[in-house]
């Protein structure tokens, strides 16, 4: 618990507007990839070819449009940051593997590459001075 809060307190007092940005722009990023996904359930499906034997592999598929859709809306707004981008992080493994597994696509492997280092970089970092997160320590 107290490394978290060390680490609040060195975003807090290293926060920026483009790195605010950042987070707002994947989480619009991921809310758009979430309603991709629900829109097109053909397309999702094509895309967990290589996952459909796995055990629960049909619940992977249900668990990743979800995660993406709320994950983005709770990122852009900026709470619960590190618990969002923890829920993404298996997705996004999969994301990158399904591209070794199946088809190899250049440009999704490179996006999904891209989505995963930002999204660790907010496991550490936090949601940072603007956001809900930050906003509702301060009213204690």
């Amino acid at each position: 618990m107290d490394t978290i809060k060390s680490l609040n307190k060195w975003a807090n007092a290293h926060t920026y507007y483009p790195l605010d940005l950042l987070r707002v722009a994947l989480g619009v990023f991921l809310f758009i990839k979430g309603i991709q996904f629900m829109s097109n359930p053909v397309e999702m499906a094509e895309i967990f070819r290589p996952f459909q034997n796995m055990p629960m592999g049909i619940w992977i598929m249900h668990y990743v449009a979800p995660a993406h859709f709320i994950g983005g809306f709770l990122l852009v707004i900026g709470l619960l940051t590190r618990l969002t981008v923890l829920a993404q992080l298996p997705i996004l493994v999969g994301a990158i593997l399904v591209n070794f597994f199946g088809e190899m696509n250049v440009n999704n492997l490179l996006l999904a590459s891209i989505t995963f280092l930002v999204c660790v970089f907010f496991l550490f970092y936090g949601s940072g001075k603007h956001s809900a997160d930050y906003y509702l320590k301060m009213q204690q």
